[in-house]
């Protein structure tokens, strides 16, 4: 029995990105519990209460975490019923594809106590106005770190760099990647980094529960992806199954990979978010980059990382001020909410999901 995360969201330059659609994946889930209610209301205890159930029957789950709160689920996954559960609430949305025959909604609403919240009404109003416009500032400040991040990456970003990228990627690919898989045709997307109020959060030990043999990639001006793209092509050519992971400050290029039936992964480590660990194989991507750019671009890329860094913390700060908004709000409804109800509704959901067939996981 394993305990997996990601993330299936993120805070990113161009504002919330979603991942969500990978739980409509007729290949991977059949049966798709979609959560509808407010805050405070118990989203995350009930998908967390399933959980423990799930382990208990020896179980694998992943769970899927809040990028805006790590500490509070978004979606809860049981690869081997290809169960999930998710809320489905903004700035996540899902709606059925299938109503009735692979998804229907779990409304936790009518636990609320409407009564006892009609007098915090213009308290309730004024902590959703102060949330959303926190957020709006977030994402002003990341879309201006992102600009100067992909200013750096322009800069330094040459076919020269890119050619020592690929050939290095075919001796990897000659040397991990030729053996035939038996795994799906197409990979399964995850953010396993995001920003978060807590900071930039990378859950490395997803990697440990799933590779033995890591690659480390360090990288300071965002090479990886020339690297991991054609290591993607080559996996999904073998037949291997993949796990590809957007970078969150740029989720149109790769950041990690991992190839669990090959007990092997690729992860980009930088300056701010290192891989904690002894890696297998370190492969120092800044040494594709020649001194002499690297000298002639000196002033420049200094400028660019100091602003870049002060941008993102102003963003980071401001998913903070977003959270406290959120608690205050959660605050407000959790007296008004009857979470013995929501506490029963996590056991028959249980009993409903593990009551179904086992399968075997992509």
């Amino acid at each position: 029995m394993s305990n997996i995360q990601y993330f299936l969201g993120g805070n990113t330059p161009s504002g919330f990105y979603s991942l969500y659609h990978q739980l409509s994946d007729p290949e991977h889930i059949r049966a798709l519990y979609i959560i509808k209610s407010g805050p405070g209301s118990g989203k995350s205890s009930l998908m967390r209460r399933v959980g423990r159930h799930a382990q208990a029957a020896g179980l694998e789950t992943e769970e899927v975490l809040c990028s805006g709160d790590p500490d509070s689920l978004d979606a809860l996954i049981l690869p081997q019923l290809g169960a999930a559960i998710v809320d489905g609430t903004a700035p996540h949305v899902v709606e059925p594809q299938c109503p009735g025959v692979v998804d229907r909604y779990i409304d936790l609403s009518g636990f609320y106590d409407r009564a006892g919240l009609q007098p915090l009404k213009e308290q309730i109003q004024a902590a959703f106005t102060e949330y959303q416009g926190r957020y709006k500032r977030v994402y002003r400040c990341l879309g201006a770190a992102g600009e100067l991040r992909r200013d750096m990456n322009e800069l330094l970003d040459t076919d020269a760099v890119q050619q020592r990228l690929a050939k290095r990627a075919a001796g990897i690919i000659g040397r991990e990647l030729k053996k035939p898989g038996t795994g799906p045709s197409r990979p399964r997307q995850r953010f396993l980094s995001a920003v978060t109020h807590k900071g930039f959060v990378s859950l490395w030990d997803t990697v440990d529960a799933q590779a033995g043999r890591v690659y480390e990639l360090a990288d300071s001006y965002g090479l990886a992806h020339h690297l991991l793209n054609p290591l993607l092509t080559a996996g999904l050519a073998a037949g291997h199954q993949v796990i590809a992971c957007p970078d969150p400050m740029a989720p149109d290029r790769l950041a990690h990979l991992i190839f669990p039936s090959l007990s092997l992964a690729f992860v980009t480590a930088t300056p701010e978010e290192p891989w904690p660990h002894r890696a297998y194989r370190r492969l120092r991507l800044d040494s594709m980059v020649s001194a002499d750019a690297c000298r002639a671009a000196k002033s420049r890329l200094r400028f660019t990382k100091r602003v870049a860094s002060a941008l993102l913390e102003e963003g980071i700060a401001g998913l903070s001020q977003a959270k406290e908004a959120h608690d205050r709000l959660e605050r407000l409804y959790n007296p008004y909410v009857d979470f013995s109800r929501v506490a029963q509704t996590a056991d028959r959901l249980a009993d409903e999901i593990l009551a179904l067939d086992r399968i075997d996981p992509m």
